[in-house]
């Protein structure tokens, strides 16, 4: 048992289809596999954790998800290194997919924070940070 880590985490998503497509290929190049899918619903797993994303109910369609209310600022995961950063990247830009901070970027986290930071299609922010290079 891993007392403390996630067990999975559920979004619901503004239109299935778009986010499971958007979903998909990221979580299975990060190591999970598709792990339920119903009508409404699927999801992925690594290992113990899994990714569920939902349908939302048309009652509560309306409301818009937003990173600065209240609630989810992001989701961060783990790359295997700085140059798994730089392929994701590359494979973002090359599915249209707008990399956010180009600014600053890989370094938009700070110091030696190496990322690539990006939205899903309902604009949940999701980060790919490289592990600390050693001091």
């Amino acid at each position: 048992m891993s007392k403390g880590l996630l067990h999975h985490i559920e979004l619901y998503v503004s239109d299935l289809k778009k986010s499971t497509d958007f979903w998909g290929w990221f979580l299975e190049d990060l190591g999970y596999h598709s792990f339920q899918k119903w009508e409404n619903g699927q999801s992925w797993k690594l290992e113990e954790t899994y990714i569920v994303f939902v349908q939302v109910q048309e009652p509560f369609s309306d409301n818009s998800y937003h990173r600065k209310n209240v609630g989810l600022n992001h989701l961060a995961f783990h790359a295997s290194s700085r140059q798994h950063v730089d392929d994701m990247t590359q494979k973002l830009t090359n599915k249209g997919i707008p990399i956010l901070y180009t600014k600053h970027h890989p370094f938009s986290g700070g110091g030696n924070h190496y990322a690539v930071y990006f939205e899903d299609p309902d604009r949940i922010k999701v980060e790919l940070v490289a592990p600390e290079l050693s001091k």
